[in-house]
């Protein structure tokens, strides 16, 4: 498997992706995916088997120390020398699931946060996947703001 950064044309390969991994009201929009690309593709990785999209991870960079729902719908707040890496979405096909995949993704991305010289990384995820990302360094800050998808989200920070 190899990892790689996305491009325009992975645009239908990752909406299929997110639409498999989030519900609806959760899933990141074709619009959205799309703004994603076109303003940091550098910060949109996707794991290959062959040929095959099996799974990414993305986000933004900026100054900003937490995540806010306008980010994810906004990629003009972008700030490519940004202090923090966020990831608005670790998505791996469901049949992908427990064979490394994430781990994998999220290895790589902290890596390259860490190369670009970011203080760290921040993400928001449900309860259930806290101690998931404590295995990789990140700190439960707490219940996050966030109202997106009408969920309970918790904020993680991995500081370097």
């Amino acid at each position: 498997m190899t990892i790689r950064t996305a491009v325009p044309a992975d645009l239908d390969a990752v909406a299929a992706i997110e639409a498999a991994c989030f519900p609806p009201a959760e899933a990141a929009g074709r619009a959205s995916l799309a703004g994603r690309l076109a303003v940091y593709p550098d910060h949109f990785w996707l794991l290959l088997d062959g040929d095959a999209v099996v799974g990414f991870v993305n986000g933004m960079c900026t100054d900003t120390p937490d995540l806010a729902d306008e980010m994810y719908a906004d990629p003009s707040l972008h700030s490519e020398g940004g202090a923090w890496q966020m990831i608005f979405g670790l998505d791996v096909l469901p049949d992908r699931r427990r064979q490394g995949c994430a781990a994998r993704l999220l290895e790589h991305l902290l890596a390259e946060a860490r190369a670009q010289g970011r203080k760290g990384v921040v993400l928001t995820c449900k309860d259930r996947l806290i101690p998931y990302y404590a295995r990789f360094g990140f700190v439960n800050e707490g219940v996050s703001p966030s109202t997106h998808g009408d969920v309970t989200w918790y904020q993680m920070r991995a500081t370097f």
